[in-house]
C-alpha cells in the first residue's frame, strides 16, 4: 500500500480557506499594478475601481476561469525525445533559479559569484541526472551582460540538455525573445505551442501585488501555452498573517487572482499551483525556509491544490544553512518529506543551500540520489501474497538456512531495497582503505564522472546562426531605457532589481 498523504485541514477547515478567498477577492481583491491588465481585467469582469490600482475578482469569474486550468499536461525537452507528463497524483523533482552564488572549495570563504560556465555544468548535471526532470536558470551567471543573460541560458539549454527548462516570466521583452529563440530550436511556434518546452516562473508580490513586469510576461507565457508556476513568496509574520491558516489564506487568494489573468490571456494554459513562503524567523526577522513550519504551509498548498483539482508546486531540499553540516543535512531531508508525504506534484530546489542563494554542484548529485530514495518510500510496502513471504519463512525455519539462498530473494532484492550511488555503508576498515571519503568528496567524484560523458543534442549550424543573428540585431541593440519603455515602465534608465527571469 502506498504512504497516505499529510493533510493540515479537515474537510471544513479547508472549505472554510476557500470560502474566505472568494469573499476576500470580491471584497478586496488584489492589486494589480499593470495599467493594461487592469484595463483588461475590466473588460473581463472584474471591478476596477477609477484611480485605484486595486482589482476585485466576483466569484463566479473566478471558478469559471479554475474550471479551464487542466488537471495535467505534459513538458517536452529541447529536441521532443524526452517528456514528463505532471498530474494531480503524480510526483516529478527540478530545481530552482534562484542561485546567484556557487560552491567553491579553493576559495577562503568556499563560495563565489556563479558565471556562465557554472550554468552550463548545473545543466548538464541535470540531463544526467536520473530524477530531476528539469532545471531552472539555476546558477546565474554573473559575467554575461545584463539584457542578454536570457539569450546565453536559453543557448546554453539547448546546447546542453534534452530536459525541459524553467525561467521566471520576467517582462513581455524577455518572454518573447525567449520564445522566439525556443521556436528555432524546436521548429517554430506552433510547435512550441502544441509541446511546450518551458516552464515560466509567475511570482506575486505580497502581500497582494500583481507586479507588472510579471504580468507582462505572463501574458506572453500564456498565450503560448507554455505551463506557468504561480508561487506567491510570502514570510509569515511580515507579508502575511503569522498563522499558517492565515498565510494560506493570503496565498489562495494571491493564487486564484493569478490563476484567473492567465487563464483569460490564454484558456486551457497549464498551471502548477504552488508557494515558496515559509515563516519569518523570530530571532533574525529573516525568512526561514529551513523550518518545519515550510513543511506546514507546503501541506496545505498541496491541500488546496488537489481540491481544485491542479498540479501543485512547492519546494523540498531547502535549507538555510550556509555550509554543509547537519543543519543542512536535517532541513533538506524534512522539507523534502514533507512534500513528499503532502503529495506535491512538482517538487523544487535541488541542489541549492542559503535559502536557495547558493547552488552546490555537488548537492545537486546527492539530492538526486536522495530523490531515489525518497520515490522508493513513496512506493509504500508491498503486501502481496508473494510479499508476505509465508511458505519462504517456512523453508527458511525447516532447512536452517538464510535467506540469501532464496530465489525470493534474489528476485526481489532489487525491487524491494533502494541501492544508493552515494551513501557509504561500508565498516570502518574499509572506509580507510578507500580513501576515508566524505559525501561531498564522493560526489566531486560523480560530478567529474558526469562532465567528461555527458554530451547534449548541440544546434545545428542553422540554429546557431539564427541565434547570432537575433542577439546582434535585437538583444543588443536594446539599451536599458528601450528595455522599460517596452514594459510599459517609463524611461528611468536604472536597472531593475530583479535579474531577467530571475524566479523562485
Amino acid at each position: 500500500m502506498k504512504l497516505k498523504k499529510l493533510e493540515v485541514f479537515s474537510p471544513e477547515e479547508l472549505q472554510e480557506v476557500k470560502n474566505t478567498t472568494l469573499d476576500l477577492l470580491e471584497q478586496v481583491g488584489v492589486n494589480v499594478e499593470s495599467p493594461e491588465a487592469r484595463k483588461f481585467l475590466a473588460k473581463s469582469g472584474c471591478n476596477v475601481e477609477e484611480g485605484s490600482t486595486w482589482v476585485k475578482f466576483p466569484r463566479k469569474l473566478v471558478l469559471e476561469q479554475l474550471g479551464y486550468v487542466p488537471d495535467h499536461f505534459t513538458i517536452h525537452g529541447s529536441d521532443g525525445s524526452y517528456t514528463r507528463t505532471i498530474t494531480t497524483d503524480t510526483t516529478h523533482f527540478a530545481t530552482i533559479g534562484t542561485p546567484v552564488r556557487i560552491y567553491d572549495p579553493e576559495k577562503k570563504s568556499k563560495s563565489r559569484v556563479s558565471r556562465l560556465e557554472d550554468t552550463i555544468k548545473q545543466i548538464r548535471i541535470v540531463d544526467a541526472s536520473k530524477h530531476i526532470v528539469a532545471s531552472h536558470v539555476d546558477v546565474w551567471p554573473d559575467d554575461v551582460p545584463y539584457l542578454e543573460l536570457h539569450w546565453h541560458v536559453i543557448r546554453a539549454w539547448a546546447q546542453n540538455s534534452i530536459k525541459p527548462y524553467g525561467l521566471g516570466v520576467y517582462g513581455r521583452t524577455a518572454s518573447k525573445d525567449m520564445i522566439e529563440l525556443v521556436s528555432y530550436v524546436v521548429g517554430g511556434k506552433e510547435e512550441l505551442i502544441k509541446n511546450p518546452r518551458l516552464i515560466g516562473f509567475f511570482n506575486t508580490t505580497s502581500p497582494f501585488l500583481l507586479p507588472q513586469i510579471m504580468t507582462n510576461g505572463m501574458e506572453v507565457f500564456a498565450k503560448h501555452k507554455q505551463p506557468i508556476i504561480v508561487a506567491p513568496c510570502m514570510a509569515a509574520g511580515t507579508t502575511a498573517p503569522v498563522t499558517i491558516a492565515g498565510l494560506l489564506t493570503q496565498s489562495n487568494l494571491e493564487i486564484l487572482a493569478s490563476i484567473t489573468l492567465a487563464q483569460l490571456y490564454g484558456r486551457g494554459t497549464p498551471i502548477l499551483f504552488g508557494s515558496v513562503s515559509s515563516p519569518m524567523d523570530l530571532q533574525t526577522g529573516n525568512v526561514a525556509w529551513g523550518a518545519v513550519e515550510t513543511g506546514l504551509i507546503t501541506a496545505g498548498i498541496a491541500q488546496l491544490a488537489r481540491s481544485y483539482n491542479i498540479p501543485s508546486r512547492c519546494p523540498g531540499l531547502i535549507t538555510d544553512s550556509k555550509t554543509f553540516d547537519i543543519q543542512n543535512g536535517y532541513e533538506r531531508m524534512m522539507t523534502l518529506m514533507f512534500a513528499v508525504q503532502a503529495g506535491i506534484n512538482y517538487i523544487t530546489c535541488a541542489g541549492t543551500y542559503e535559502a536557495s542563494l547558493s547552488e552546490a554542484l555537488e548537492l545537486l548529485v546527492i539530492d538526486d540520489d536522495l530523490i531515489g530514495a525518497m520515490k522508493r518510500g513513496m512506493e509504500g510496502v508491498n503486501a502481496s501474497t508473494d510479499a508476505i513471504a509465508a511458505e519462504v519463512i517456512r523453508n527458511v525455519a525447516r532447512s536452517g538456512k538464510d535467506y540469501l539462498r532464496e530465489r525470493h530473494t534474489i528476485k526481489n532484492m532489487r525491487k524491494e531495497i533502494y541501492v544508493s550511488k552515494l551513501a557509504d555503508r561500508d565498516r570502518r576498515q574499509r572506509w580507510k582503505k578507500n580513501g576515508s571519503k566524505d559525501i561531498m568528496t564522493r560526489a566531486r567524484e560523480r560530478v567529474d564522472e558526469i562532465l567528461a560523458t555527458q554530451k547534449g543534442p548541440g544546434l545545428t549550424p542553422e540554429v546557431e546562426q539564427k541565434f547570432q543573428d537575433y542577439l546582434a540585431n535585437v538583444i543588443q541593440k536594446r539599451t536599458m531605457e528601450d528595455f522599460r519603455m517596452l514594459e510599459g515602465m517609463g524611461g528611468d534608465s536604472e536597472t531593475p532589481n530583479t535579474p531577467l527571469g530571475n524566479e523562485n
